[in-house]
């Protein structure tokens, strides 16, 4: 599809830069057949069918920006996405780097005890870089690097940050960026959905490049998606599995989980997964037929990005095109810290044409 019909105005001054005084503050914009409706994040709880199934990321952000110097001088920026061990004391990482000339392959740098040599270099931002000297990784970014805000957020990481940049569920150490839309929900908002007869599980995909980088192409086919791992346990599979049987729908909170999901589907069985760990490049884009997610909580996405074509391949262009309208006309916040969006059971699977998608061109 062309990238054009995901374009929108979006003013500096409806990017949240910071979060709500407390999770829970956020609002939430009821997308459904009639259009929208203005309600507050606590809500959406209430909104969410009894018996269904919530599935949550579980992925937890490192510390993943570090500021090294090459051996010749200069101060080069990293954001350490994903590795591979080779021998050791001697991994292999994929980065995003940022220095003042562009990084050769040989270019030596340093930081602390370790060693760093850039490998080949891909088109675009992303390269390898060869590490030596450390003998936990994990720790040493964790102990020199800061949280990767994303870069519209004009301010850099701060103590507040430090937590309100995870979620109250992280575990899984591996991220390069936050499942923003849960960020808003917290134990006691879990705990009764919980005590109304909602299942909740966890998914992990480690978020990658693909959040940072904008679509360049201008067809979305020709867009090349990063690499992201995922892991789908036997335990959310046989939830899935029991969801089906009772007949009720499964809930993604974010768009993380929805392509873990639908990474992990089972082509043998519409409407489960299967167990197992994997990479995908998966990009969903109108035209997409949904095989697990019933239903989703999304936060409000930059224009001409995988993640609005994702919404809109959910709901249909024409329905997007109108929320996002709807919401910047509210003053809802947006990206990362900002506000939040319901796409309630089945609209993406039977309403999502009766907007024409032309409506949606060079609108949000």
């Amino acid at each position: 599809m062309r990238v054009e019909l995901l374009d929108y105005a979006l003013p500096e001054a409806a990017i949240a830069q910071r979060p709500a005084e407390r999770r829970e503050d956020a609002r939430l914009l009821v997308v459904s057949a009639a259009g929208v409706e203005h309600r507050q994040l606590p809500d959406w709880v209430r909104l969410v069918p009894e018996g269904a199934l919530v599935v949550l990321n579980d992925t937890r952000v490192r510390r993943a920006r570090l500021q090294a110097r090459k051996v010749t001088g200069g101060q080069v920026e990293l954001l350490f996405l994903a590795a591979r061990a080779v021998a050791p004391g001697t991994q292999v990482w994929s980065v995003i780097g940022h220095a003042n000339r562009p990084l050769r392959a040989g270019t030596q740098l340093e930081l602390g005890t370790a060693r760093m040599t850039v490998l080949e270099r891909a088109p675009g931002p992303e390269f390898s870089v060869e590490v030596r000297g450390v003998e936990d990784t994990d720790a040493f970014i964790e102990q020199h690097g800061q949280l990767p805000l994303p870069p519209y957020i004009r301010r850099g990481a701060d103590a507040d940050d430090a937590e309100r940049y995870q979620t109250v569920f992280a575990e899984q150490l591996g991220s390069a960026a936050a499942p923003t839309a849960g960020l808003h929900l917290t134990e006691p908002l879990l705990e009764e959905l919980r005590q109304r007869g909602v299942r909740v599980a966890r998914v992990t995909l480690h978020v990658g490049a693909g959040t940072f980088l904008p679509v360049r192409a201008a067809d979305l086919d020709e867009h090349p998606m990063h690499a992201e791992s995922y892991q789908v346990s036997e335990a959310l599979a046989a939830e899935v599995r029991a969801a089906r049987r009772r007949g009720a729908p499964v809930v993604a909170v974010g768009t993380t989980v929805v392509r873990a999901l639908e990474s992990a589907h089972d082509a043998a069985l519409s409407g489960h997964v299967l167990p197992g760990s994997g990479q995908t490049r998966l990009l969903i884009q109108p035209g997409y037929a949904f095989q697990v997610v019933d239903a989703l909580l999304t936060n409000f996405h930059a224009p001409r990005s995988t993640l609005l074509a994702l919404v809109s391949a959910f709901i249909g262009l024409g329905r997007c095109a109108a929320a996002y309208r709807a919401a910047l006309e509210a003053g809802y916040r947006f990206l990362s810290y900002g506000d939040a969006m319901w796409l309630p059971l089945r609209l993406g699977r039977g309403l999502a044409a009766d907007l024409p998608a032309a409506e949606s061109a060079g609108q949000g």
